[in-house]
């Protein structure tokens, strides 16, 4: 499997050996991500120009495009420099002009001689009454007219590279596919009612109308499901690898899980309830877990967390809990930490601020198993960091690990259980993109007792108003969040609007009542801020987003978000998510600049209506793609060219079953379809699970 299968070759040669595509195309082409052959044939047209011959061009709905015999009648040169020069034609029902700028005369006369008949196609516009063809597309003698596609493929372009190039190279990559074996599902197949792999290239490139270039149409939906099921295949290659690293059985005995339930004020969610099952039975299993625990804000995922790592301590073990920030990371600590000193466990934390002996100390404790849970940063990867026997590592807010550092993270304990936590809800599509090598458990209940939060939107010019009403409820002794607007990129401008704002309602609510924090303070500085602010001493905080995944402040009941239309959904439900913690009534304000554009009123609206985080989730990846929901830079979602995550989310389920199923009865790929997705694999460029084929 370490080599690329011979039948690919062709597909993967150098640009430039396709006829027509020289030296200086093949580099343009880069700017459209075509470096071979194999990327001309995933580069599908996005839409197409009836080019139907028909009879005449009277009646039809201008401006549009059109194809039409015609008999030549008449040229008259252009009089002054940079005038058109105009030739005048007729077709069945009708005389129109051919209009050309800058054209040599002689040229003209050659290929457009009077009294000759013609097909003509291209746009034609109504001008001062006249029917105009200017610079027509194409002219033919009419015996060539068949040669003419009826519907013409439109390619994406780059500067330098014309319609005509695009459609020679595609067509001189299509001449390269080869034969391969079947690798989908007969049955798939079947219902679908798909053609082949090579079938769907050339149907995909040669569309017949506009259906033929829906997400729906069978040779596009084959492609997709192609894409689709590579992925799905590594992924679940991945999974398969991790099952088959040796896990370790960790079978708690529940008296220390016993004793935290019983110290609870409440009764754990239905929900929970199932999470915390899932968790200890993978535990309990000789395989490595890998699973990912998402629950929107205020599901209660510290709770399963805890479970979990009492899991591994009960079974003789240790466990981890790693933050991407220390304010996150502390913020697990004080959750942790009653609920482990009721269970009677010793838990630490420890970041990049531990230093000499404090740090020695904690480490020599970690080693020797004294410490039986830690909770960290990414500290926690260095390398004198070792554990007596780390049962299981949870890794919190996924979005910052990609598969690789998943991996990485299991090294530290040799054969530990991974848990990801996020509180971000993943829409279905993503998570079976970016998660589909791991077992899934969903928080969706919130726990009893957890206030509703109301959700206005008011407009900025409304801004003393809503100080005034700010100031009566501080006088109640209740406290609020405002959140600040990112002005700009720049982070000096964002934070003078923060210090402004500060400076206003300290004028209106008393010195010492309103605090700040923002980005670019130390760490010390923000850590006080935030402290004053939990322990009351301050009625109001000032923060740039640095709240958004951060603090609990039960106290706290009024949450304004200036200028919210300049955040994304999931961030501002993130951040509306910090109130509605306690006992009391809260309010989100979302404050907004009029008018609104239909994006930003959309997704206030939204916000305003609902306070599902799935649902939430739906719709900002709806409106703002994949790519954007997790900063693709580090996401680890995969770049599709045909397929489509968001439209084609069924598809993708039924490729990630499929995958799974296959493995379960091919796991080595020996079968004749096994060898068959092995070519597709290649063909896909899934690197990764090339390596994992040949290392399996």
């Amino acid at each position: 499997m370490s080599s690329r299968p011979p039948e690919l070759f062709p597909l993967f040669a150098e640009l430039e050996t396709l006829e027509g595509v020289g030296p200086k195309t093949a580099k343009l082409l880069e700017h459209l991500h075509v470096f071979k052959p194999r990327d001309l044939v995933f580069t599908l047209p996005y839409t197409g120009v009836d080019r139907a011959l028909r009879p005449t061009v009277l009646g039809l709905d201008y401006p549009c495009v059109a194809t039409v015999e015609v008999e030549v009648i008449k040229h008259h040169e252009a009089r002054a420099r940079g005038r058109p020069t105009r030739v005048q034609v007729e077709d069945s029902g009708t005389s129109f002009e051919l209009v050309f700028f800058h054209a040599r005369g002689d040229y003209l006369r050659k290929i457009l001689p009077e009294g000759a008949r013609r097909v003509v196609s291209g746009k034609l516009e109504m001008f001062d009454n006249i029917i105009q063809m200017t610079h027509p597309d194409h002219i033919l003698e009419p015996h060539e007219a068949a040669d003419l596609p009826s519907f013409e493929p439109v390619y994406p372009l780059t500067a330098g590279v014309s319609q005509k190039v695009m459609y020679k190279a595609t067509r001189a990559a299509l001449g390269r596919l080869p034969e391969v074996a079947e690798w989908a599902d007969a049955e798939q197949i079947r219902q679908a009612g798909w053609p082949s792999w090579g079938e769907a290239a050339q149907a995909a490139h040669s569309p017949k109308g506009f259906a033929d270039l829906a997400s729906t149409a069978p040779a596009r939906e084959r492609l997709a499901y192609d894409e689709f099921f590579a992925h799905q295949v590594t992924l679940a290659l991945a999974r398969m690898t991790r099952r088959k690293g040796k896990g370790r059985v960790s079978e708690g005995s529940g008296k220390l899980r016993a004793r935290v339930l019983a110290s609870l004020p409440f009764e754990p969610t239905g929900a929970q309830r199932r999470a915390i099952g899932e968790i200890a039975e993978d535990m309990a299993r000789p395989a490595r877990m890998n699973r990912l625990l998402q629950g929107d804000v205020g599901a209660g995922k510290t709770l399963v967390a805890l479970m979990a790592l009492l899991v591994a301590v009960e079974a003789g073990g240790q466990g981890v809990m790693m933050a991407p920030t220390e304010i996150l990371a502390r913020q697990h600590l004080a959750g942790l930490q009653p609920l482990a000193a009721a269970a009677g466990v010793r838990l630490e934390l420890l970041t990049g601020r531990d230093k000499g002996r404090a740090r020695a100390e904690k480490l020599a404790a970690l080693a020797n198993g004294e410490i039986a849970i830690l909770v960290g940063t990414h500290a926690v990867f260095q390398k004198d960091v070792e554990f007596a026997d780390l049962r299981l590592a949870i890794v919190d807010e996924q979005h910052r690990f990609g598969v690789r550092q998943r991996l990485e993270l299991g090294k530290k304990g040799v054969s530990a259980d991974v848990l990801v936590m996020t509180a971000t809800p993943i829409p279905r599509s993503l998570a079976l993109a970016q998660y589909g090598d791991m077992d899934v458990s969903v928080l969706d209940e919130k726990p009893a007792g957890r206030q509703p939060i109301k959700t206005a939107l008011v407009s900025t010019q409304r801004m003393d108003e809503v100080i005034d009403h700010l100031k009566g409820a501080v006088a109640e002794g209740k406290q609020a969040y405002w959140v600040c607007p990112l002005v700009d990129e720049s982070e000096s401008v964002d934070l003078a609007a923060a210090e402004e704002r500060f400076k206003a309602l300290r004028a209106r609510l008393g010195d010492g009542r309103v605090g700040l924090v923002h980005g670019q303070m130390p760490p010390e500085e923000k850590d006080a801020a935030m402290a004053a602010f939990q322990s009351g001493e301050l009625s109001v905080l000032v923060a740039t987003t640095v709240i958004e995944v951060g603090v609990d402040v039960p106290n706290a009941t009024i949450m304004v978000i200036e200028r919210a239309e300049s955040f994304g959904l999931s961030q501002l439900h993130q951040l509306r998510g910090r109130v509605g913690r306690g006992t009391g009534a809260s309010t989100c304000l979302l404050m907004y600049r009029a008018p609104l554009n239909e994006g930003g009123e959309r997704r206030l609206t939204t916000l305003r209506d609902t306070d599902d985080g799935f649902r939430i989730a739906e719709v900002d990846l709806e409106m703002r793609g994949a790519g954007d929901l997790i900063g693709t830079a580090q996401s680890g979602v995969p770049k599709f060219r045909v397929a489509d995550m968001e439209s084609q989310t069924g598809l993708m389920k039924v490729a990630q079953s499929d995958a799974r199923k296959l493995l379960n009865e091919d796991p080595k790929l020996e079968s004749p379809r096994g060898k068959a997705v092995r070519v597709l694999v290649w063909l896909m460029e899934q690197d990764q699970a090339i390596r994992l084929i040949s290392v399996g």
